[in-house]
């Protein structure tokens, strides 16, 4: 048994994780780093009670950027792991 609130963070709502989940039935979530893709299928099952069919799980590394006020401080983007969740034909999540 699975805790979902341990692994995952928040979901992602922009205009390309709406298209997905429109036409593909796929859904975007920020996950925290240390979890794999079984664990992350068992914890969307369990919070939105539907079947998941495929997980996908990309990592986005931290980037390094000059301020465009300060031109001599540098500041960093975050990194993120981020986990597109495919579910079963006729399963649906409803985000907002």
């Amino acid at each position: 048994m699975i805790n979902p609130s341990k692994v995952l963070k928040e979901s992602i709502v922009t205009e390309k994780a709406a298209a997905l989940s429109a036409n593909n039935n796929q859904y975007s979530f920020e996950v925290y780093p240390g979890t794999d893709k079984k664990e992350i299928a068992e914890a969307v099952e369990q919070m939105f009670k539907v079947n998941v069919v495929r997980v996908n799980v990309q990592n986005k590394k931290s980037v390094q950027k000059r301020s465009r006020m300060n031109r001599n401080q540098m500041g960093t983007k975050k990194g993120m792991k981020k986990a597109i969740v495919t579910l079963k034909q006729g399963d649906a999540i409803e985000l907002v």
